[in-house]
């Protein structure tokens, strides 16, 4: 035992307890065997039961080694794939638990712990590693998907073993960086989504083994694509095998039954305690060691924050406390792995450093900019001169936080509608509008996440049950969408202008910020000798010479508009090279004319340094090539339909 670890467990400061508790393969004595080890400190006596021993542990009572409460038994033998639990003791109470540190469980509705060897992985990911950082200065574009839902075969879902040869292609031939999942920890119940979790080192075993996932993150990071696992440290599930009253005692939830219960029908961990501090901090950096995690999406952050979540219950100093030391303890670890923060609060200082007074996150979801897009775009275009500060009110604070615009599974359910049944108005407006409506987000400063069919215009909400409806490609209207999805994500991954020094105040500038009476937006971005001019049409109006200043004179390329009669729009573009007029009037000293069709958002590209219209090729011209030159990647993504 090594006493240097079990003391930082109990100190609260473990990122490694892992390696202490749960079943390890070791040589003991020159015999091999497993040693399972266990933190029950009101526990009168525990026993190890499995079907290794008939489920009778009177043979196999662990030993109490620590009289902090530590119990452990050495058990000769191979073990692996045995399935386990502890019966424990505490006065007239006798109480069946799975192993709070298992690396594998049984398949719901079963609920044993499962001895797994996590070691001998050929990981192949160094080159990858080497590079990953917290993309600062780097695109990032989240697929958020529910693995049993996104795809299924024969309608069975798929497993990590398939989803490597549908997934990866997918998602490359997309434009995005990065996989988010909806937890994959264990957990019972199906419609949960994995948000209550009971295996907090275990891999859910609805898609594979361990070894089975370690291979799905490896194939990723061998095609450039980084991993995010989203995580929930807040509560657990109160299934009786779990961590509820784990020894007969309140031991990982609070004692105060005002706050032990949580608003979920769960329990509210008690993070105030050293030990449970540790036992999550160590499944945050288990998740990182030994799976390569490239970021931990935090669930409900608010209600770390704030008793109950909410702000007149006050904060929680004890989670506040222990929300920054594990963001501290893992920046410092892990400095390359993203820490993102579902947080719905005005909270100040999510993002910046502990050291800074922060609470160390290095990003946050704008829950502000998705509540006011998606209802501004719900509105008649009659009423939206009223709400013509829902588009611009994100500017305002953009600035206090490293911002991520999620549109995200939570706004695709219970009644919420689908994101294009959120527009206005007909089929055609509604298809009009979702395009804008992603032009925007692409364009706007932050980075990016869309959850799992908003990118071939879902008409109904998700349902975790069944898998996307993804017949509506053979429809020419969704087809048309996804194209533009995939065009304008590829737009964003390769235009440095959208994404390097975007949380600067220097990379953008609003033109036309206060036009409420024509509701039309526009802004730029700029990086170095890169320009984008960006327009958008928010009624169904058609402006055929609309005047929009530009901050530069020269000549201006449509790069991509909302309208093209390839995604489906009217065709009422810019399709010749626009030179700058001057006008000392404005405040820039030059303007352009253009047509701008009805919900039309375009991108004008600039370049200072590039006069030359011959050299000024069109950036979808080259992803286009670049994508067709790939001819394995463009055969997989036809097997996926």
């Amino acid at each position: 035992m090594d006493y240097n670890k079990l003391n930082d467990f109990f100190s609260g400061y473990s990122l490694d307890s892992y390696q202490i508790f749960g079943a390890h393969q070791i040589v003991e004595n020159e015999v091999l065997g497993f040693r399972f080890t266990l933190w029950a400190p009101n526990a009168d006596k525990v026993e190890l039961i499995g079907d290794f021993n008939n489920w009778n542990g009177y043979n196999h009572c662990l030993v109490k080694i620590d009289n902090r409460g530590i119990y452990s038994i050495f058990v000769e033998g191979d073990l692996n794939n045995c399935k386990y639990k502890y019966r424990i003791y505490n006065d007239d109470k006798i109480l069946i638990k799975a192993d709070p540190y298992a690396f594998f469980s049984e398949l719901r509705p079963n609920t044993a712990s499962i001895v797994y060897n996590l070691d001998g992985f050929n990981w192949e990911d160094s080159y990858y590693l080497n590079k990953r950082t917290k993309n600062f200065e780097k695109a990032v574009n989240i697929y958020e998907l529910h693995l049993a839902s996104w795809k299924k075969n024969d309608g069975k879902w798929l497993m990590f073993k398939e989803l490597k040869d549908y997934l990866i292609p997918y998602c490359l031939t997309k434009g995005y960086t990065h996989i988010e999942f909806l937890p994959l920890l264990e957990h019972p119940f199906d419609g949960s989504w994995g948000y209550q979790t009971s295996g907090y080192f275990s891999a859910t075993s609805r898609y594979g083994s361990p070894q089975d996932l370690m291979d799905f993150i490896n194939q990723c990071h061998l095609a450039n694509l980084g991993v995010i696992l989203d995580m929930v440290l807040v509560h657990f599930v109160k299934n009786d095998y779990g961590l509820i009253e784990f020894d007969g005692s309140r031991l990982y939830e609070y004692l105060n039954e005002d706050v032990a219960f949580s608003e979920w029908g769960t329990m509210n961990f008690d993070l105030g305690k050293e030990e449970v501090r540790s036992f999550l901090m160590s499944s945050t950096a288990f998740w990182i060691d030994y799976f390569h995690f490239d970021g931990i999406r935090f669930d409900a952050v608010k209600n770390l924050i704030y008793w109950g979540g909410e702000i007149e219950g006050g904060e929680n100093a004890v989670s506040l406390a222990f929300i920054k030391r594990l963001n501290y303890a893992i920046t410092n670890k892990y400095p390359k792995v993203m820490l993102i923060a579902e947080d719905s609060s005005a909270y100040p200082k999510v993002t910046q450093s502990v050291i800074d007074g922060g609470l160390g996150f290095d990003y946050k979801w704008d829950l502000g900019w998705m509540n006011d897009t998606l209802r501004y775009y719900e509105l008649d275009p009659i009423f939206r001169s009223y709400h013509h500060h829902d588009l611009t009110f994100s500017m305002d604070y953009f600035y206090s936080e490293h911002f991520l615009l999620p549109l995200s599974h939570d706004e695709v359910v219970h009644g919420k509608k689908s994101i294009i049944n959120k527009m206005w108005g007909d089929d055609q407006a509604k298809f009009a509008q979702v395009k804008n409506l992603y032009l925007y987000q692409y364009c706007h400063p932050g980075k990016k996440l869309n959850f799992m069919g908003n990118e071939i215009g879902m008409e109904r909400e998700w349902n975790e049950e069944e898998e996307i409806d993804w017949d509506l490609l053979s429809k020419a209207k969704n087809q048309k969408l996804e194209r533009f999805c995939k065009d304008i994500s590829h737009i964003y991954r390769y235009s440095k202008v959208l994404y390097c020094n975007e949380y600067s105040k220097e990379t953008f500038k609003w033109i036309e910020k206060n036009n409420s009476q024509q509701q039309i937006f526009s802004f730029y971005r700029e990086y170095q000798d890169k320009i984008f001019v960006i327009v958008l049409n928010m009624t169904p109006i058609f402006h055929e010479k609309k005047v929009i200043e530009v901050p530069y004179y020269g000549k201006y390329v449509e790069l991509i508009n909302s309208e093209w009669g390839i995604y489906g729009g009217s065709d009422l573009a810019n399709k010749e090279v626009l030179f700058a007029k001057e006008d000392r009037n404005l405040e820039s000293g030059y303007f352009l004319e253009i047509k701008l069709a009805p919900f039309a958002a375009i991108i004008f590209d600039y370049n200072k340094n590039k006069e030359d219209l011959d050299k000024m090729i069109s950036l979808n011209e080259k992803i286009i090539n670049k994508l067709e030159k790939n001819n394995n990647i463009l055969k997989l993504e036809e097997k996926m339909y």
